[in-house]
């Protein structure tokens, strides 16, 4: 009887989700699937790594006078990129073999964040 993998995230969705969120949500996506697989001192290498690099790109940014939203999407790119490419292939070289999951919660979980966010700056504006 084969062992049946378990589901996990996309190289694309790691990506994606870095893009569009940060490297933080795209690396616990990474950490998740880690997690899935019983990687546990390799998911916590992939979150730490997540974490630094939104940090940089925090610090690169606050640098920056004129900060364009093409930046973030530029450092979210670079971020996703390094999980993705990087880390994903290492982890999981027979990615094929694996089922995905499907992204509706975390990108459920990621717009409300992101709706929260929005709601604070615009209630902090209007005080």
């Amino acid at each position: 009887m084969e062992d049946k993998l378990p589901k996990i995230y996309s190289k694309q969705a790691i990506v994606g989700f870095s893009i569009f969120f940060s490297p933080l949500f795209g690396g616990i996506l990474l950490f998740k699937n880690l997690i899935e697989v019983q990687k546990k001192k390799e998911a916590y290498l992939v979150l730490a790594t997540s974490i630094i690099l939104t940090i940089i790109i925090i610090v690169f940014g606050e640098m920056q006078e004129n900060v364009k939203s093409s930046y973030a999407y530029l450092c979210g790119l670079i971020g996703g990129t390094i999980l993705a490419y990087g880390f994903f292939p290492v982890y999981f070289p027979n990615e094929a073999q694996y089922e995905k999951k499907n992204i509706w919660i975390p990108l459920l979980t990621g717009l409300l964040i992101a709706l929260v966010f929005v709601a604070i700056i615009i209630y902090s504006g209007s005080l």
